[in-house]
């Protein structure tokens, strides 16, 4: 029977898509980074229906023969995809159609849809994407850890609302974004593991009445598990909407550090300077030098945030099952994957090039009454007296201070203005609460910035960090395992095995 349209799904219709139609609605080049996938997870399907009897022997053989050559032509660069075909599942049956005639292309379809098709890709691929971004976020916390733990005891000030608040070490500071880094790290790793269930086999949306095996597809496509129910498979996209809000996340995350490198590099602060590596000019202002990465990465957050709220509202509205507007999914999430992958790398290169510049940071501290909290915590420990009579008498001291435009480096008048609230203090006293690096050694309660917390807590990152490497590690392991597994099978396929004698 003769049919009015060429599509591999054609036979009800009388006529092809209208040109304007098919420019809508193909969507080649967001499936396009997922050609491997497809073609995986087909050699996976094809092997699953030969061991459950679906799919004879000499079928396989023949599907498996032309899908391993279009794996080749891919990794090539030579495999030619069309968008009249409109995805890349189409490109794939269409080329097995073309070299391994229709019907072999027609049989690889048996128990599957496009719907299962395309979730099981998205996954597969954004699974091993997840993975890169952890490692780039890693390299940028080990970068944050290297430099803090040189710089312990390096005072500088440390800002609430903007402005000085108490002495902190650059140590400090550094491994606070680290251990900001860290939680980014947990929620990427929780994300994967909802991310690698299997959803293939579940077709449209009811299953099929084919014997499968699902539990087989799942390992030879190195996923952890099932996703078992058909019509949340396909229809479902939270684990894409759980990734792009971790993304978002780690997106805020780096830029409030990268807000710190572009303020703490300004003439007024004056805090660390970036390489000429990693800043630019002016056209017009030769003494210009931009961090303009670090405005990039903080300017890219924005991307992130609205690709969330893109996918968002996308899926908000639609019913059970596969609808075309999940077709929008990817381009907002491979999107993010390059923003939040590149700003960690930039931000962790940026850094590893950086100078900190710990003169000027002992210069700012001392001329803002930074250690104002300290002298008050003194009167309390040393006087007995309640913390806000203490807090009355310092803020009174600190008023006065500003009003003759001295500052808590000026000892003689500290005495005297304290001496007439009544509290009598060396010099040798003050010298020793005022001062800076001696405020920051008293630091000693747990997660302080004091040089013995502040160590400890890099320690721990730092082994933190490290099991997050070796679980990224064991997780490309697990998914290269299962890839070489499928390719095994394949190869064993192809050399004329039958089933009963390869590993399963």
């Amino acid at each position: 029977m003769s049919t009015g349209s060429s599509k591999l799904w054609g036979g009800r219709f009388s006529a092809d898509l209208a040109d304007l139609a098919l420019a809508y609605s193909e969507s080649l080049d967001a499936d396009a980074p997922m050609a491997a996938e497809d073609l995986w997870g087909s050699q996976g399907h094809a092997l699953m229906l030969a061991s459950c009897g679906i799919l004879s022997v000499e079928d396989l053989r023949e599907i498996l023969r032309w899908l391993e050559h279009a794996r080749q032509e891919w990794e090539a660069g030579r495999l030619e995809l069309r968008r009249e075909r409109e995805d890349i599942h189409m490109n794939v049956e269409s080329y097995l159609r073309e070299h391994a005639g229709p019907e072999m292309g027609g049989r690889l379809h048996t128990a599957r849809s496009r719907n299962d098709q395309v979730v099981t890709d998205c996954r597969m691929h954004l699974r091993a994407r997840l993975l890169d971004v952890q490692e780039a976020v890693a390299e940028l916390q080990a970068v944050l850890l290297r430099l803090a733990a040189a710089h312990t005891t390096t005072v500088m000030p440390g800002y609430t609302h903007t402005q000085h608040a108490q002495p902190i070490s650059a140590g400090f500071w550094l491994s606070g974004h680290a251990a900001s880094l860290a939680r980014d790290q947990q929620r990427l790793a929780e994300v994967y593991l909802r991310v690698n269930r299997c959803p293939l086999g579940a077709a449209a949306l009811a299953g099929t009445s084919f014997p499968t095996d699902r539990e087989l597809t799942a390992r030879l496509l190195g996923f952890d598990a099932v996703e078992e129910h058909a019509l949340d498979a396909v229809g479902s996209r939270d684990f894409l909407t759980e990734s792009l809000a971790a993304l978002a996340i780690l997106g805020v995350t780096c830029s409030r550090l990268a807000e710190e490198i572009v303020v703490f590099s300004t003439w007024e602060f004056g805090m660390l300077e970036v390489s000429d590596a990693h800043a630019s000019g002016s056209s017009i202002m030769p003494q210009k030098k931009n961090p303009c990465l670090a405005e990039l990465a903080r300017g890219r957050t924005g991307r992130l945030i609205g690709r969330l709220v893109q996918a968002l509202t996308t899926f908000k509205g639609l019913i059970s099952g596969y609808n075309r507007d999940l077709q929008e999914d990817k381009p907002p999430l491979w999107e993010a994957l390059d923003v939040a992958e590149s700003t960690a790398q930039v931000l962790g290169a940026m850094l590893a090039e950086a100078e900190l510049k710990p003169a000027r940071m002992r210069e700012l501290v001392g001329k803002n009454f930074a250690t104002a909290t300290e002298l008050a915590n003194f009167l309390v420990q040393e006087r007995q007296l309640p913390f806000r009579t203490c807090h009355e008498i310092i803020g009174a001291l600190v008023g006065a201070l500003i009003k003759e435009g001295k500052t808590l480096d000026d000892h003689v008048r500290v005495r005297e203005l304290l001496a007439a609230a009544g509290q009598e203090l060396s010099l040798e006293q003050i010298a020793s609460v005022v001062d800076p690096e001696a405020c920051l050694r008293r630091q000693v309660s747990l997660g302080s910035t004091g040089p013995e917390p502040t160590a400890r807590m890099i320690t721990s990152l730092q082994s933190e960090l490290e099991q997050v490497r070796n679980l990224v590690r064991e997780r490309r392991a697990l998914l290269h395992g299962a890839r070489e597994h499928t390719a095994s099978l394949v190869a064993g396929v192809l050399e004329g095995r039958s089933l009963e004698d390869l590993e399963w």
